[in-house]
């Protein structure tokens, strides 16, 4: 399994903005057949921070997310609505539960 997480900072006075284009991701990876996780995160602290938590079957499976209309589009779509560029960090999946 392949996790990786991105973190969105929104610029101030657009976060309902960057939430509403963030949480339009939801249902067009519903269906990604390698996608077996796919979280969106709001910090309790800072209302205009975000983190998609995301776990793969495999990096063609990330590879194919990544190459979808609707990744693309949330690149763009992402531009002036964010302080920083996103902070994407890959992950191994070592040990967990499930329930």
């Amino acid at each position: 399994m392949i996790v990786l997480t991105a973190a969105f900072k929104a610029k101030t006075g657009k976060e309902g903005e960057l939430e509403q284009t963030l949480r339009a991701m939801i249902p067009e990876v519903q269906n990604e057949k390698g996608t077996m996780l796919y979280i969106l995160n709001r910090s309790t602290n800072d209302k205009g921070q975000f983190l998609f938590y995301e776990m793969y079957q495999d990096d063609k499976a990330l590879e194919l997310h990544n190459a979808t209309p609707y990744f693309q589009a949330l690149l763009k779509n992402i531009d002036g609505l964010i302080d920083e560029q996103p902070k994407i960090e890959l992950y191994e999946d070592i040990a967990s539960i499930s329930r």
